[in-house]
């Protein structure tokens, strides 16, 4: 009963409605955070808007397709949640949160993104997995201080050269895609310490012995004849992961990587900034 009330309510535009959906929120949260998530809103209430210090907005698992120009007054926000809705397009409101650090816009049904992307500069995570995307887009490779890329769960069939630009880059998630190659960008990407490229359909593996950041590696679920050779140290999953991997060598001498911690695989919940 509970769940058919909230799916009547988000097609009445009433007041009335508006204050159920924000259980009686009318004042700014004092943790600076809304939830409105699984709400089954086709709308954000324009009444969150006003919420000028708000830092963290939720608004996963909705069907929105849209989001109110009035939503650029809320310049401190920091997280923004977007995942599971009904957006073709990014908003370009959206573009004009320059305080945002992470930004979930996974399981919708985007084919690109805006240029405008370009002026989130303090973005450090981006989590497009499971749209339609054909090809990463290169604004993507614009976002100087991006840590975190998940984009697995898409139509990939490789990455643009530019995405060497993204030096602060340490984790990209590549699951689900349609990689028939390993993506030779990754080379050279020292910095880099995580590298997913699981379930896709990539037949070889050139080594990655060379890649001094590396933690972990997860290749598992591809037609390959190999496994990725990697330095003494480095997690691997998949097959053939129990063997020995080979010590990266230079100028003769053996470098052992340790590692200071156990690499995790890709989070199942959303992570905050550091």
């Amino acid at each position: 009963m509970g769940n058919s009330l909230k799916a009547i309510v988000a097609f009445v535009p009433s007041n009335k409605c508006q204050k159920y959906l924000l259980e009686d929120l009318e004042e700014m949260p004092v943790d600076k955070m809304v939830d409105l998530s699984g709400r089954q809103m086709r709308r954000l209430p324009l009444h969150i808007c006003s919420f000028r210090e708000l830092v963290k907005l939720y608004l996963s698992d909705n069907n929105l397709n849209y989001l109110p120009p009035e939503l650029e007054q809320l310049q401190n926000l920091q997280i923004l949640a977007l995942d599971f809705n009904n957006f073709k397009a990014l908003p370009l409101v959206v573009c004009t949160l320059k305080q945002l650090c992470i930004l979930y816009l996974g399981n919708n049904k985007l084919c690109s993104l805006p240029l405008e992307l370009r002026l989130l500069q303090n973005l450090k995570t981006l989590w497009i997995e499971s749209n339609c995307l054909q090809y990463l887009p290169e604004v993507v490779c614009e976002l100087s201080l991006l840590k975190t890329l998940h984009a697995g769960s898409n139509a990939l069939r490789t990455l643009p050269p530019q995405l060497q630009c993204l030096q602060e880059l340490r984790t990209i998630w590549l699951s689900g895609n349609l990689l028939s190659e390993f993506p030779a960008v990754l080379l050279d990407m020292p910095f880099l310490e995580v590298i997913d490229v699981d379930r896709n359909s990539i037949q070889f593996f050139p080594s990655l012995a060379h890649l001094p950041g590396l933690k972990l590696v997860i290749y598992d679920h591809n037609p390959c004849r190999n496994a990725p050779k990697v330095a003494r140290g480095v997690r691997r999953v998949g097959r053939w992961s129990e063997e020995t991997p080979e010590p990266r060598k230079r100028s003769g001498a053996v470098i052992e990587i340790t590692l200071d911690e156990k690499p995790l695989l890709p989070p199942a919940a959303k992570a905050e900034p550091e």
